[in-house]
């Protein structure tokens, strides 16, 4: 429907689509919350200014953990559609560094959202900034743009880390995307570009059955992690429940985030499915550093991700 179409038919676009900015009344945290027709998620400006809860047509789509907005972030996850680990540390926590790192703790800055015509389009666009620094530390500052078109079924978070100390930053970098019921179910198949795969313990090969079908719950189940190595170019992963067709795609460029690690919790009350493209795998600091595959930003010098989502 084109813009004069639609509007002639409203009162306030709000009626369909816009960007509320309020505060969560337990934590007191700043939430912006879209809502673009068929897609509604909620941006957590004072957590990494990562995307929170999501629900497509009223369905949910993503892992919530139990603690939810108010659960402890120092050795926890909120989980939502993603979190964003680093730069500092991937991984268990070890001496100073907390575990999955300081970004996704951190309140954003420079917040904005904006919502224009462009043509018959209705675009949704939010801003925010984390940095992370310390006297006789380092700086790194991730500038973040969010954006989603009024009526459409996919988002994209575009990324720029920028080093603006003096000195190398070890950049430890891991988007950790969060699948959950009811999308994610027993038989939720998870589809990989071509890849070897290894268990995280022991680096042991595995088949493809071991992880591209999601167990049903139990009690007590224990996580596994895997690591899909040689991902590379143009990046589609998917979760797809078979039993409705409902599904999450995931598009990215390996050459930005080379490494993907998955990790698979079937644990009753923590069931959950993270798809984790990085820059590192999820040993820390210290793992990276005796692997010999840490990446480094110079003095200046930035790095560009963008993710896509989409859902149907």
């Amino acid at each position: 429907m084109d813009r004069k179409t639609l509007c002639a038919k409203l009162g306030n676009i709000e009626q369909l689509s816009g960007i509320r900015e309020m505060r969560d009344n337990v934590t007191g945290q700043r939430l912006m919350e879209v809502w673009n027709g068929r897609l509604r998620f909620t941006v957590l400006a004072d957590r990494g200014f990562d995307v929170g809860p999501l629900s497509l047509d009223g369905r949910n789509q993503v892992f919530l953990a139990k603690g939810g907005l108010a659960h402890k972030p120092a050795g926890d996850i909120l989980g939502g559609l993603f979190f964003t680990c680093g730069p500092d540390n991937v991984g268990p926590a070890e001496e100073k560094l907390p575990m999955h790192g300081s970004f996704r703790t951190t309140p954003a800055t420079k917040v904005s959202a904006e919502t224009f015509w462009q043509e018959d389009a209705y675009r949704l666009r939010l801003q925010g900034q984390v940095r992370h620094a310390a006297l006789f530390g380092g700086n790194v500052l991730l500038c973040r743009t969010i954006e989603t078109d009024y009526n459409s079924t996919a988002l994209t978070v575009t990324d720029t880390i920028t080093n603006e100390g003096f000195t190398p930053w070890p950049l430890m970098l891991l988007y950790h995307i969060n699948a959950g019921y009811p999308l994610l179910d027993e038989g939720a198949e998870i589809s990989l570009p071509p890849c070897e795969t290894y268990l995280r313990e022991g680096l042991v090969p595995v088949e493809d059955s071991a992880w591209n079908r999601m167990p049903a719950p139990a009690p007590g189940a224990p996580e596994k992690v895997y690591y899909h190595e040689g991902v590379r170019g143009k990046a589609c992963l998917q979760v797809k429940n078979p039993a409705d067709g409902h599904s999450m795609t995931i598009r990215y460029d390996a050459e930005e985030l080379p490494m993907l690690t998955q990790w698979i919790s079937p644990m009753a009350g923590d069931y959950a499915l993270g798809l984790e493209p990085g820059t590192c795998h999820v040993e820390s600091l210290s793992g990276e550093l005796a692997r010999g595959t840490l990446q480094y930003l110079q003095p200046g010098q930035s790095k560009r991700v963008t993710i896509t989502f989409e859902f149907a």
